[in-house]
């Protein structure tokens, strides 16, 4: 049994939480450059021109790149043979409050989606726990701006809708998304389970490394088609136009109801921040 005192968790976001609104992870940097070079069209390329630059400035000046500090999501990978000595929730909730104030972070969240009142803390954080065996305890922090997440959408398609519905289910939620999401996005897609688990899926996609192609060869010719057909519709950059609308699709997929077929798409932004650590 590996004991963990909570004080060490709290600790662990309050850095993270700083880290991953103030520098960029590095696939993801590697997929902005390589599309700015990639990019012919003058216009499409200074406006990567400008991301890249506001990314340096950030990492530079420990600012956060975006002011949508967003929601803070926490992934817990957490094993059977851990106990945390404390309130795990409550010292993922302290982290947040700490590297809010600490970082400067934009207080962004309400405490009653209709009264909206705001918290003044960045808390709650948005948890959840994936319990394997083993003493690992695996902490993902990942601050959601809503610009993206206000154009993600969950379907419950029929069985008869098949790979086609699936295609134009996320083409249809990308082009209506246009500009929306700060362009070029990535991507994720949830198929199956039920109509929470598909969206679980799609946000689970986006923590997947840049080039981190599905295993299964199916999704992955998927995922390159979906990427393909996505900067064919030439929203681009900032939806200025160009061929970078999209830097990557990642899919994740799970068992489903014979009667279901759930599809989400959960779309981040360029940012796409996120940051993992073993604690």
């Amino acid at each position: 049994m590996r004991t963990i005192i909570s004080d060490r968790i709290a600790d662990a976001v309050s850095e993270m939480c700083i880290e991953a609104n103030c520098v960029l992870p590095d696939d993801v940097r590697r997929c902005i450059l390589s599309s700015r070079d990639a990019e012919v069209w003058p216009g499409a390329r200074a406006t990567l021109d400008r991301i890249v630059e506001n990314f340096e400035i950030a990492e530079r000046a420990v600012m956060p790149i975006c002011q949508d500090t967003g929601v803070t999501c926490v992934f817990v990978t957490i094993g059977q043979d851990v106990h945390v000595v404390g309130d795990i929730n409550e010292a993922i909730n302290e982290g947040v409050r700490r590297g809010s104030k600490e970082g400067y972070l934009r207080a962004s969240l309400v405490a009653d989606p209709l009264c909206r009142k705001n918290t003044g803390d960045n808390t709650p954080a948005m948890i959840y726990y994936d319990i394997v065996p083993g003493d690992a305890f695996k902490l993902t922090v990942a601050p959601k701006g809503f610009g993206s997440e206000n154009m993600s959408k969950v379907a419950m398609l029929k069985p008869s809708d098949g790979l086609d519905g699936v295609i134009d289910f996320v083409l249809h939620t990308v082009e209506e998304a246009g500009a929306n999401p700060c362009p070029p996005i990535f991507v994720g897609v949830g198929l199956g389970g039920t109509f929470d688990k598909a969206a679980l899926l799609a946000k689970k996609a986006l923590m997947r490394s840049a080039d981190d192609a599905n295993p299964d060869p199916f999704y992955a010719d998927l995922e390159a088609s979906l990427l393909e057909r996505i900067n064919a519709l030439g929203i681009g950059p900032q939806g200025f136009g160009g061929k970078t609308t999209a830097l990557a699709v990642h899919v994740e997929v799970m068992p489903t109801h014979i009667a279901g077929l759930p599809v989400a798409v959960n779309l981040n932004c360029h940012v796409a921040r996120h940051v993992s650590r073993d604690v």
